[in-house]
């Protein structure tokens, strides 16, 4: 099912989808593949919506910088810089925070406005990025599937191809609040990472991989979530072909139960100190599955090199319950 919710300025439609199965509604937007809005029961069967958005389109056009929901490419996270050099060739990127690259740039794939297809349970998404889109070179194709199995569990599946060699890193920057309002800092989080990529102030990996064994970053034992992290968290697994749980939040006050699977090394932890108005700070926890930040200027991390001929596979997997 979809509705039409609005337009741009340029009159292009965006469209409003709606995905529900096993007492789990999703509401996900054409523009940025934005997910709206999650709803769930807690543990007395209340439902209710547990993800950060606005009711309408307007909102998201005019408060774009938290990026609620959305899809995010060509690459997620920071590259130092806005540069990179890649087989040689030096490219030059957008500058979208100070002097480096954020989230793909000016215009990332969450502000772009992607096909939709629904099939049975789920939704196809799929764009192209031409060859030179914010510095990045090659031509490239998308595609990202929403899913809600017979669970409840919503999966996002990305796929893309190049024309030439570029750097590839996917994510959905979704926050979560499992209490459906009021601060998140008080929710339980465990994350199964022994290490975090240490940073300089602007958030770049300086190259380090840091224990987190007495740090505040240990969350290998479930724990308060507090605040005061934007950090990317090296999971023990690495690299997997399919999805392994890799983290879980928990609002001891509804009892609702957030798991995350997912085939990728890392996850970004970003605990919305500065998400701005409307919201408060600290309203919502994004866990942000990905490869490293700034890995096109670290060859020591998991490559996000994609070339001609391959394909790049991702999925991460949400799962809900109660407890």
């Amino acid at each position: 099912m979809n509705e039409l919710i609005g337009t741009l300025s340029d009159g292009t439609p965006v469209h409003r989808w709606t995905l529900e199965r096993a007492g789990v509604r999703v509401r996900i937007l054409s523009y940025g593949g934005i997910v709206q809005d999650v709803e769930v029961p807690d543990r007395d069967g209340r439902a209710g919506n547990v993800v950060l958005g606005f009711d309408g389109l307007d909102g998201y056009l005019a408060h774009p910088e938290p990026f609620l929901g959305a899809l995010i490419g060509r690459y997620a996270n920071r590259i130092g810089g806005a540069r990179f050099t890649l087989d040689g060739v030096e490219h030059v990127l957008t500058a979208s925070e100070g002097p480096h690259s954020l989230h793909g740039g000016e215009r990332g794939f969450d502000k772009r406005v992607w096909d939709v297809t629904e099939v049975a349970d789920s939704l196809r998404l799929s764009l192209v990025a031409e060859d030179g889109e914010e510095g990045f070179p090659g031509r490239l194709e998308v595609t990202v599937t929403y899913t809600l199995d017979e669970r409840g569990a919503l999966h996002i599946a990305y796929e893309a191809v190049t024309d030439a060699a570029t750097h590839v890193n996917l994510t959905n920057h979704t926050y979560w609040n499992l209490a459906g309002s009021g601060p998140a800092g008080g929710h339980e989080l465990r994350v199964a990472a022994s290490r975090w990529t240490t940073s300089d102030a602007d958030l770049i990996p300086d190259g380090g991989l840091a224990d987190v064994s007495g740090t505040r970053y240990d969350f290998r034992e479930a724990r308060k979530a507090g605040g005061g992290y934007d950090d990317n968290f090296v999971l023990d697994k690495g690299v997997t072909a399919t999805p392994e749980e890799v983290a879980e939040l928990y609002d001891p006050a509804s009892g609702r139960v957030l798991t995350v699977a997912t085939t990728e090394p890392g996850i970004q932890v970003y605990t919305a100190d500065h998400i701005g108005e409307p919201f408060e700070p600290g309203a919502g926890i994004a866990l942000e599955t990905q490869h490293f930040p700034d890995s096109p200027n670290r060859p020591e991390f998991p490559s996000t090199v994609l070339r001609p001929g391959e394909v790049f596979r991702s999925e991460t997997v949400y799962g809900f319950s109660v407890r």
